[in-house]
This record gives structure tokens, C-alpha cells and sequence, in this order.
């Protein structure tokens, strides 16, 4: 466990050994409203691969602690910077779920130096942007005072109807919704001019069945604008999909790194 000091706040990074002499480790991004333990489903495969870090997004619920105002995409991408730096090892491959796919873009088209690859699982304000319905659901979910079954009704509508009361992973969600305030600009979609400049390879998993973008602009957006890309489209997966088929991304994101894996080993 790590606590890095960045000028943004202190950041709760996690650390786990995974597959010896792996070279590039993993970095994973969570979604809004959760924090590491929302990739418990997906340790066990990527560590199978390499060594993993978790943070928990700055401004966010977690362990993550914001110490001054962060005002626009580049402060987004200056705190994640700082971090990658406060690392050992000199590249990673960077992952983001959903806000934290949109975290991790917004990184690479401003310093992509430290990205050895980057992978995004159903990233939002990437490849498309949010349908309005979408928007309006949301907005009961973020008041605290309104009962708790709104915001599980919102869970559940982002996981493709599944119950969600008795999820753990679920109830984090929930408790950082009623809980926790964000004092967070909104992120301004990543432009396919900006994406069509990362020079790095891009993993993009889409979810066919989310209900954060439309799934076939996602997917033909990620295809047509990153030159670099690999598009894999989940077609009976929900926004939840991380959850839905940990093994699957694993395999997709093994194979991925495996085959841009560089000669120059990083640390």
C-alpha cells in the first residue's frame, strides 16, 4: 500500500505481485462512486499476467484524499501523472472502467509518455458521449436524501436490470452516491482529433448492452478515429461488464499486451 503525494491530494495506491519478471504492470482505474475493491473480480486473471496497482480516483469515494480543488481535465490528468512518476517502474499499461477509462484517455492524449498500452473497458465520455436518458436517471441517484432504493434502481439500470441489493460491490457504489460529495468538473468528451493523435496501442471494450453511450457508435468511433486500436465488443454485456466476464477481459487483455509487448523491459 502506497499514499503518494500529489499537488491535487494524496492518492491510496495498492500493490499486488502477480506473475514473475512480468515487466510493465498493470495500472487500474475504477468507475464513479467506487474505489479498488470494485476490480476484485479481476485480480486474480491480470495477476496471471503481471504485477497490478489499484488507486482510488482522486475526488472520489476511497481511501483517496483531495487536498485542493481540481478544476479541469488537465488538473485530471496532472494528478495521474504525478502518480504514474511517484512509481518505480517507467511504463504501465493503464486501464479504466468506465469514468476511470475517461481518467485514463484524458491522461494519453496529453502525456503518453509513461502509457505502454492503453485499455479501456466501456469508458464514457471517450467514443461517444452520454444519451440523455441516461443523464435523467442519474440525477435522483445523486441526492443523498432521496431513498436508497433510487440509487440501486440506477445500479440495476447500468447492469442490465440484474439485482443489485445484496451486491457488495453494489453497496460501495451506493454508500460513495449517498454518502460522498463530488467536487469534480464535468469531464469534457476526449475528441476524436485527440484520439485519432495517441500513438500507443489502444484497447477498447465495449459492452453491448450499456446504457452509458450507444454501443455500436462506441465501438465504430474506437474503430475508425484510434490508429492504433483493437475494438472487442461484448454483445450481451452490461456497463457492469467488468463483473460479467472478469475472465474474458483477462484473456482479451493478456493476448493484447502480449502482442505489443516491447523489447525495452520498464523499472
Amino acid at each position: 500500500m502506497l499514499d503518494i503525494r500529489t499537488d491535487y491530494g494524496l492518492v491510496r495506491v495498492y500493490r499486488f505481485d502477480g506473475k514473475a519478471d512480468a515487466g510493465v504492470p498493470f495500472v487500474l482505474l475504477p468507475g464513479r462512486a467506487s474505489a479498488s475493491p470494485v476490480w476484485a473480480d479481476n485480480l486474480p486473471g491480470l495477476l496471471a499476467t503481471g504485477d497490478v496497482y489499484t488507486l482510488d480516483l482522486l475526488g472520489e469515494p476511497g481511501m483517496s484524499i483531495q487536498g485542493r480543488p481540481i478544476s479541469s481535465d488537465d488538473d485530471q490528468a496532472a494528478w495521474l501523472n504525478q502518480v504514474l512518476e511517484a512509481l518505480p517502474e517507467r511504463t504501465f499499461h493503464l486501464v479504466g472502467l468506465s469514468i476511470g477509462g475517461w481518467t485514463a484517455a484524458n491522461l494519453a492524449v496529453r502525456e503518453p509518455n509513461q502509457i505502454e498500452t492503453l485499455i479501456l473497458i466501456d469508458p464514457v465520455y471517450v467514443v461517444d458521449g452520454m444519451p440523455w436518458k441516461t443523464i435523467a436517471r442519474s440525477l435522483p441517484a445523486s441526492l443523498p436524501w432521496l431513498p436508497k432504493s433510487w440509487r440501486d434502481s440506477f445500479s440495476s439500470y447500468t447492469a442490465g436490470g440484474a439485482p443489485v441489493v445484496n451486491v457488495p460491490v453494489a453497496r460501495m457504489i451506493e454508500a460513495g452516491m449517498r454518502h460522498y460529495t463530488l467536487r469534480l468538473p464535468q469531464p469534457q468528451r476526449v475528441s476524436e482529433d485527440r484520439l485519432a493523435a495517441l500513438r500507443m496501442p489502444v484497447l477498447t471494450i465495449i459492452a453491448g448492452r450499456s446504457v452509458m453511450h450507444d454501443p455500436q457508435t462506441a465501438a465504430r468511433t474506437a474503430e475508425c478515429a484510434i490508429p492504433a486500436g483493437t475494438v472487442r465488443i461484448y454483445e450481451a454485456a452490461s456497463h457492469a461488464v467488468n463483473g460479467e466476464y472478469p475472465e474474458r477481459i483477462a484473456d482479451d487483455i493478456a493476448a493484447f499486451v502480449t502482442a505489443h509487448r516491447t523489447e525495452t523491459p520498464a523499472g
